[in-house]
């Protein structure tokens, strides 16, 4: 450990500043077109093979072709993850924008090719398709193949899918590039014009006038174009109404749970059980306030640290506590976080014009996963390595699975980076020193938590209002958005923190509400089955691994119902979000008592 580590010595932190990627690998020594091109006439030639004749198929026949989709997409998912990558690293390069914007418009073209595929397997009767399923050929497939055929009641025929298909580029998805365009080119009132997520940063400075000062730049940033952002939001609002009306979904959430194989009752009950215990984050952000001298939080007090602390954790040491954490679970899974590190596949250090955060991202199974950090050299980063080497095992162990089944649902997305996240977290709150670091330490990860649960839910409350009221109503002006914003994020914290309309344009930033509508509740499912998961191995021990490892390599080839029954859990019964409830409540008794240290 390195105390009161200087940001000059961290800039000079060796180990950091030689953690780059290697993209070379994804594209198996040939070039972006060639790629794409051997895609494209692979898929010509599939479509011709197979167009109209899926019902004519055996099984051996149907695991054939399910190979040859497999290898045409697996050669696209290489490009596009290259793209996106090398686009991630510098996303001020015009070159590298160009690139990823020709990788998505010819995916769509490989996309429009295949489309007749799916829907000739969902309109094969259920005898038929059930027969097939049946085959040993398909075990990497036939989960894959079972959960397309709940789309049934939802498809159109193949030519309106196509219209749908080759129109999304010019229709929904221009207009939220426009809004990310908007977004990424705001600039905030403050240092000469930073940008909005420079800004966003400035709320976790320890001094509160900085904070103040940045979240009224904020505000003032996002009333410009407020109108044309309402607009969007309000265009893709009913987009979105029409396209569900034409697939008879029930209800504006349908089609998302339908993404994430959750059932509508599992999601209500998620919700009653968060909604049920929002006192939970209030106690936090009360014993926040009073930790931070205040006798109210303001909205942009929440994600200031409670202890402003001078400890420095370099590179190389935060990589062996998590090493370490994970080998004291199981030696197979710090194995494979050790090779994220000798083969090149994490990219360390901030620099100017890089993607900001962090991710995991799964690449396709052919290649290896690559994950993204921003390492500053403070505690919390080591935790954000836990969490993003967790995504990264979970991804390794299950490429076995094949393209069609090694990637889970959203819902269960969170289990090994939570989980990963949760073991180094009690190993940093054992070595700290006193009180005051064990809280700055549970600070963080209760801050988290209500984000990423209850903060959540209460976005998904928003979601809910706007789209209901969008459908019924029509069209919703930028005052009515901002006061359904300010109503659910008030019945989320009651009187722990203090709103104004200041905060009323903050819904026009989050990007989930216009790429991802029904997205943000499958961050709390997560978070909470994660939590859960670890409660079974307190419980249980070293008679856990064994069920963990076999549910990381399982990938997606389970429902996540089948997925928690693995290691114990059941997502079915109505008092499971307790438990990971639970949890977040138990840490926040410790800073409680860390705080009376």
């Amino acid at each position: 450990m390195v105390q009161g580590m200087t940001d000059t010595s961290i800039a000079a932190d060796s180990a950091l500043e030689a953690a780059s990627w290697d993209l070379e690998p994804l594209l198996a020594g040939r070039n972006v077109d060639v790629l794409l091109d051997e895609a494209l006439s692979r898929a010509e030639d599939f479509a011709s093979a197979h167009r109209g004749r899926l019902a004519e198929l055996d099984t051996g026949r149907l695991a054939a072709a399910m190979r040859e989709l497999e290898g045409i997409q697996e050669l696209a998912g290489r490009v596009a993850s290259y793209a996106a990558l090398r686009f991630s690293l510098d996303t001020k390069d015009p070159t590298r924008g160009a690139l990823l914007q020709r990788t998505r418009e010819r995916g769509a073209e490989l996309s429009t090719l295949l489309l007749f595929f799916e829907l000739e397997w969902n309109a094969l009767p259920d005898e038929a398709a059930a027969a097939l399923l049946e085959g040993e050929e398909l075990d990497l497939y036939r989960h894959y193949l079972a959960t397309l055929r709940r789309y049934r009641p939802h498809q159109l025929s193949e030519p309106e899918e196509r219209v749908l298909t080759e129109t999304a580029v010019t229709g929904p998805s221009a207009f939220r590039r426009l809004f990310t365009e908007q977004v990424s080119a705001l600039r905030v009132g403050l240092d000469e014009g930073s940008s909005l997520e420079e800004a966003l940063s400035r709320l976790r400075d320890p001094d509160r006038e900085r904070r103040a000062e940045a979240a009224g730049a904020v505000t003032e940033a996002l009333r410009r174009d407020l109108r044309t952002r309402a607009f969007i939001f309000n265009t893709l609002l009913g987009d979105k109404s029409t396209k569900d009306r034409l697939r008879s979904y029930p209800h504006w959430l349908a089609e998302r749970n339908l993404d994430n194989e959750a059932s509508d009752e599992s999601v209500d009950a998620l919700v009653e059980a968060v909604v049920s215990r929002y006192e939970v984050a209030r106690r936090w952000y009360r014993l926040k306030a009073r930790l931070l001298g205040v006798e109210r939080l303001a909205h942009y007090d929440r994600m200031a640290p409670i202890e402003s602390t001078e400890e420095r954790i370099g590179y190389d040491e935060a990589r062996s506590i998590v090493l370490d954490c994970y080998g004291s679970f199981s030696g197979e899974l710090a194995a494979v976080a050790r090779g994220f590190f000798e083969g090149d596949f994490v990219d360390g250090p901030p620099r100017p014009d890089k993607r900001g955060g962090a991710f995991c991202s799964y690449t396709v199974p052919a290649a290896h996963p690559y994950v993204l950090l921003n390492y500053t050299s403070r505690p919390s980063d080591v935790l954000t390595m836990a969490h993003e080497l967790g995504h990264g095992v979970h991804a390794a162990l299950a490429r076995p699975r094949g393209l069609f089944e090694f990637s889970t649902p959203l819902t269960v997305s969170e289990t090994a980076s939570i989980f990963g996240e949760t073991i180094v977290l009690e190993r940093l709150l054992e070595r700290a020193p006193d009180g005051r670091a064990r809280l700055s330490l549970l600070g963080e990860s209760l801050d988290g938590a209500v984000a990423a649960v209850f903060r959540q839910v209460a976005m998904n409350r928003f979601e809910d209002r706007v789209h209901t009221e969008r459908r019924s109503a029509g069209e919703l002006s930028p005052d009515r958005f901002n006061e359904l914003w300010l109503e659910t994020q008030a019945d989320f914290l009651a009187d722990s923190v203090e709103l104004d309309d200041e905060y009323g344009p903050w819904w026009s930033y989050i990007w989930h509400f216009m790429d991802a509508p029904g997205y943000v509740y499958a961050y709390a499912y997560g978070h909470l089955l994660a939590l859960s998961v670890y409660r079974r191995y307190e419980d249980e021990g070293a008679d856990f691994v064994p069920s963990y490892l076999e549910l990381l390599r399982a990938g997606g080839s389970r429902s996540p119902e089948d997925l928690g029954r693995i290691v114990g859990v059941d997502l079915t019964d109505p008092g499971f979000w307790s438990a990971g409830l639970d949890l977040i409540e138990r840490q926040l008794v410790a800073a409680e008592d860390a705080a009376g240290e």
